[in-house]
């Protein structure tokens, strides 16, 4: 028991050290919300870094009821290979959209104010599903502990709830992020990680024998169905590819300079200077995190695949989940380990929780952008003295518990609704980069980049589809009509009055109720304005079509003022655009002009 307690507090202790701390000279820049490599890694990784706990159960669960866990490596490397591809679809984007917004700002300047609206709902819907997976998975890793994952599913939704509701809670309350709390939990998680690990490879050479096997009561698999079960377990473990997004997204929150690695190389290995510029400033540290995510994904899933199979876990198993069983087996090597396991299990809870407020803070940042550009009724750009956006994170909070009790806690249902949802983003991403290497590439340079491109559009495509056929049977079809009633939905609200917005009424919901000043705010008119210039474009197609029977609209449309070109906007600063702002908001315009 001694050794156990030393091994957690020793990893307390070096996860309190590494944990970064803000300094007086740095109070202005972190002040602003600018942070560093570690806490990127931490802020927009922790969603990612998450789903250890709960994709590979889910890969695994789609093979073994029907003996095939012996093929799991083929899903596997379907996995990384698609994680590599989209993580360079990725990394070379952030080289591109430098100002954040992911595949939102990506779709309205390459592929129009269309796809960006679908994008933009579809991330509100992945932002909710995040918090139901992120908080049901925490639930199972607390039932493993006392061998409980099976109990009744109310009482699954009932603490799914529960914690959804005290992240929403701890959101409300205006809790500031902190970095070094965040980075902390996941270098404790890193530590004991890897002592399980260590504990499982003893488990491998002490030859502790594997639980026993299941007796399969129905026929074995067709090769045709062998290889339908294997595309179900590639889309299952294929749902975290969330924080690629978001890092892309919020990459104007990342302090402009060389992280200390890159800065190290620079002197001690000037000879790899290509590599130091690749990873050089903000876009360089957002890079390194969606390298990273590359690497963790690949080892961390072939790891727990191997040992799945060598103990013959799986999730339920024991009752306990597929990480729960492997961390029993792992910790119990040590004298004491069940104080490690604990701590492990316990650890998983606070990670899961903590992606849950990662994704509350998303919907605060994508809800004013959508009530700025009419997607969203004004009513949710509301923002308190503490800076929080309360309106969006508790109409999230009660999509997630209408979620939690329609899947009824499993979060094996509710997985395919999260999964299918993170790919039509990266499917916009990909078409965005196509564009923009078809609009300025030449040569050798143009045509390598358009086959990168097309290839990652290709793979994205194919796995939203896969996601959906995939997991047909588990919800796919519901997922799929879900995503299209709210794409629908999306689009009726933009046309309806409520989705109307002039000039005044963007600067108002921009500047003053959401307080948004600077660059961030230039970027947001400018998408406002484009998908006002959308919305009257549909406006006219319906009432063309209403006009070919007979029904005509009795008001004339207002055309909105142009939007310009993106690059006017955010760049120059002497937009056409601004000028047009200026003339119907002279003392908007003048001082607009100061601020921007």
């Amino acid at each position: 028991m001694i050794i156990s307690v030393l091994i957690l507090v020793g990893a307390f202790f070096v996860a309190w050290r590494v944990s970064p701390r803000e300094k007086a000279e740095d109070a202005f820049v972190h002040g602003a919300g600018q942070v560093g490599l570690l806490g990127a890694l931490a802020l927009f990784g922790v969603d990612y870094f998450t789903s250890y706990f709960y994709a590979t159960g889910e890969m695994m669960s789609a093979l073994h009821p029907h003996g095939l866990q012996r093929y799991a490596f083929a899903a596997v490397a379907v996995i990384t290979g698609a994680n590599v591809v989209f993580g360079g679809l990725y990394i070379y984007a952030l080289g591109v959209f430098r100002d954040g917004g992911g595949a939102y700002s990506a779709s309205l300047r390459y592929l129009g104010a269309g796809a960006g609206l679908v994008v933009a709902v579809v991330l509100i819907q992945d932002y909710v599903m995040t918090v139901v997976v992120s908080s049901l998975s925490g639930v199972d890793q607390l039932l493993s502990i006392f061998q409980q994952v099976d109990i009744a599913w109310y009482y699954h939704v009932a603490l799914g709830g529960s914690l959804c509701a005290a992240t929403w809670y701890l959101t409300i309350r205006g809790r500031a992020e902190s970095v070094s709390i965040v980075v902390g939990m996941l270098s404790l998680f890193v530590i004991l990680t890897v002592v399980m690990f260590i504990g499982l490879v003893v488990a491998v050479q002490r030859g502790v024998p594997p639980a026993p096997a299941e007796v399969l009561t129905g026929a074995a698999p067709s090769v045709a169905q062998a290889l339908f079960h294997l595309l179900t377990a590639s889309m299952k473990g294929m749902v975290a590819l969330t924080g690629l997004e978001a890092m892309s997204n919020g990459i104007q929150f990342v302090v402009d300079e060389d992280a200390p690695i890159v800065t190290w190389g620079r002197k001690h290995l000037p000879r790899l200077r290509g590599l130091w510029q690749l990873y050089s400033g903000a876009a360089g540290i957002g890079r390194l995190v969606q390298t990273s995510f590359i690497f963790y994904g690949a080892t961390t899933t072939s790891l727990l695949t191997y040992f799945s199979i060598q103990f013959n876990v799986f999730d339920g198993t024991r009752g306990m989940t597929l990480v729960g069983n492997l961390a029993s087996i792992g910790f119990n090597q040590l004298d004491g380990g069940w104080i490690l396991y604990w701590a492990y299990q316990l650890l998983a809870v606070v990670l899961l929780a903590g992606a849950s407020l990662t994704a509350f803070q998303d919907l605060q940042a994508v809800g004013w952008r959508n009530v700025a550009a009419g997607n969203l009724p004004e009513f949710i750009a509301f923002r308190n003295s503490a800076g929080t956006f309360t309106r969006p994170v508790t109409a999230g909070l009660l999509g997630a518990l209408l979620v939690t009790l329609a899947v009824r806690g499993q979060t094996t249902v509710a997985v395919p609704f999260y999964g299918v949802g993170v790919f039509l983003p990266i499917t916009a991403m990909a078409l965005s980069i196509r564009a923009h290497i078809a609009k300025h590439g030449t040569g050798a340079a143009r045509l390598a980049g358009m086959f990168g491109a097309s290839t990652a559009t290709s793979l994205a495509i194919a796995v939203f589809f896969g996601q959906i056929i995939g997991k047909w049977h588990e919800g796919g079809w519901g997922a799929a009509i879900s995503i299209g009633v709210v794409i629908v939905l999306a689009n009726l609200l933009l046309i309806a009055p409520a989705g109307y917005r002039d000039l005044t009424k963007i600067r108002t919901i921009i500047r003053d109720k959401s307080r948004i000043e600077g660059h961030v705010g230039s970027l947001v008119e400018w998408q406002s304005l484009r998908m006002q210039e959308y919305r009257y474009r549909v406006l006219l197609a319906v009432s063309s079509m209403f006009a070919t029977v007979g029904v005509f609209r009795p008001m004339q449309l207002e055309k909105p003022p142009a939007a310009g070109s993106f690059d006017a906007w955010v760049f120059d600063n002497t937009s056409d655009a601004l000028n047009t702002l200026a003339i119907d908001l002279p003392e908007a315009g003048e001082a607009s002009g100061k601020k921007h």
